[in-house]
């Protein structure tokens, strides 16, 4: 077998490198598309760029998301129910680069909706709308090369997940393919905010970065506010935020609204987080 070579670094790698430099963590902001419409979240986005967000993560709405939680399912069926489709989600990518969006965007997809698509057809269509990477929580690393072949071909990164119950040689793996980042699941189970992350993720961090070369590494799951996010990017080149941001957003009744509450959350996080990280 031949050596992974690694591309050059693409845009979301290099908003963690801009990050670094400016001595702090990537924020990273999750939202559903199609929550409540496609229209209003081209307009969370713009304003949670317009908020400091380093790297917005999408979400396309799925019938069976088996990583989230309460809070994103929810939203996801919100998304559904308001008649959101893969097309749709892209054409929104679009429109956000159209509105002027320039921080990179990352699809988090089940391989369901790439698989009808065809995983060839889903990266160039995902690409040429303004997508610079994709998640796929449900795809392990061990049977990903085609979608990884596709996506590079397209100029993508496929961004892998690492979690605490990752053997070494999984992440041996992971360190080997990815490219973008890593995304560390903080805890086991699935997505939502919670009252306190567990005191093992500064060493599953330390496990991963064994095998992660030059690659950031990101923490998402369970961050629900400012303290927590402080605290995991003192260890951590990134932090993702999903359920508590949707949590904010969707108290705030209108999508008018929902987009300035947001962004609201999103600038205090990036405040909190503007110290220099540890080590």
């Amino acid at each position: 077998m031949s050596a992974h070579v690694r591309p050059s670094p693409g845009p979301l790698t290099q908003a963690f490198f801009r990050a670094k430099a400016e001595g702090r963590p990537a924020l990273i902001p999750y939202v559903t598309a199609g929550d409540p419409a496609l229209g209003s979240t081209v307009d969370a986005v713009a304003a949670l760029a317009d908020a400091g967000a380093d790297i917005i993560e999408i979400g396309i709405p799925y019938s069976d998301p088996l990583a989230d939680g309460p809070t994103i399912q929810r939203s996801g069926q919100r998304a559904l129910a308001a008649g959101t489709t893969v097309a749709g989600v892209l054409d929104m990518v679009a429109a956000a680069r159209a509105r002027g969006v320039r921080v990179p965007m990352v699809l988090l997809a089940y391989y369901n909706c790439v698989f009808r698509k065809g995983e060839e057809a889903f990266a160039a269509a995902a690409a040429a709308a303004g997508a610079n990477g994709l998640i796929v929580p449900d795809l392990p690393p061990e049977e990903a090369a085609p979608l990884r072949g596709a996506a590079r071909a397209a100029g993508l990164d496929l961004v892998p997940l690492a979690a605490p119950t990752s053997t070494d040689a999984r992440l041996a793996l992971i360190g080997q393919v990815a490219s973008g980042f890593i995304y560390c699941v903080s805890v086991t189970g699935v997505t939502g905010a919670r009252e306190r992350l567990p005191e093992t993720v500064p060493a599953f961090l330390a496990r991963v970065r064994a095998f992660a070369g030059e690659t950031p590494v990101a923490v998402g799951f369970g961050i629900a506010g400012a303290e927590q996010a402080r605290r995991v990017g003192r260890v951590a080149d990134g932090v993702i935020v999903g359920s508590a941001l949707i949590d904010v957003m969707e108290r705030a009744g209108s999508p008018g609204a929902a987009a300035a509450a947001g962004a609201r959350f999103v600038a205090g996080l990036r405040r909190a987080g503007g110290t220099a990280r540890a080590g």
